[in-house]
């Protein structure tokens, strides 16, 4: 099997893992802690974390991990290595709080500063997304996986995905009021990548701090359904910045 082939079944494998024991926290009480940047963290975010960091040293242990949990204890190298794989065990922490099912597990592997491989997976709707050989897919629950397209975006009427939250409003309600009636969706965590992936939306511009194993794994999946993630001047978001931290950036759908 071609080694492309075997990561991914080795990264869906610990995205399904990580994405049970989410949900049976999730069905229970938790409790809520706050890093030191504040953002908050629950014991779903270590456990699918101890998980995925599991499955990968053993599938691939001579490929470093760059993971959000571990990058908050220091347990990351201090500059990317030219391959490396980048972990956010439960993306949208807020949205696993809130219970509105709004979280996904996100995994990939970078190399030479891009996102080549990628696992998007949503516990609370059994819906997963992936990327490899440039072509994407998406599975919900038990179905057979189908291949993803991103549309292109048309000229009026783009849908916009955004944050409830996160980033500059301001910029963001200028960006949307220059579309020619746009419609305004909002989603939580990279569910938004994954649905401009599947021609769902069209747009999903992102004022505001990230990072990027926010970004990765809906990227590689965007990308590979056709569609792109650049900054606001053009260039394509890359990855191994410095402290691992996204600028302002556009996702668009074909």
């Amino acid at each position: 099997m071609p080694e492309a082939a075997l990561l991914l079944e080795a990264i869906r494998g610990a995205a399904l893992r990580a994405g049970a024991a989410i949900l049976e926290i999730y069905a229970r009480p938790f409790a809520v802690e706050r890093k030191a940047d504040a953002s908050p963290v629950t014991c779903a975010d270590q456990l699918a974390e101890a998980i995925i960091l599991e499955a990968l040293r053993r599938a691939t242990p001579a490929i470093p991990i760059v993971a959000e949990e571990l990058y908050a204890a220091g347990g990351v190298p201090a500059s990317a290595p030219e391959r490396f794989w980048l972990v956010d065990p439960l993306d949208g922490t807020k949205e696993f709080i809130a219970r509105n099912g709004e979280f996904t597990v996100n995994i990939a592997l970078i190399e030479r500063t891009r996102p080549v491989l990628g696992v998007v997976f949503a516990p609370a709707q059994d819906v997963a997304y992936w990327a490899v050989d440039g072509r994407a897919w998406r599975r919900r629950g038990g179905k057979a996986a189908e291949a993803i397209a991103a549309r292109k975006v048309p000229q009026a009427r783009a849908v916009v995905v955004h944050s409830r939250s996160h980033g500059d409003e301001t910029k963001l309600d200028a960006y949307i009021a220059a579309l020619p009636q746009a419609e305004r969706r909002v989603s939580g965590s990279s569910i938004k990548f994954c649905l401009l992936a599947s021609g769902e939306a069209d747009l999903y511009p992102r004022f505001g701090r990230t990072m990027e194993w926010d970004t990765a794994a809906g990227q590689a999946v965007l990308e590979a359904a056709g569609g792109s993630v650049t900054t606001l001047d053009g260039a394509r978001l890359s990855y191994g910045k410095p402290g691992f931290e996204n600028p302002d950036f556009i996702a668009r759908g074909g």
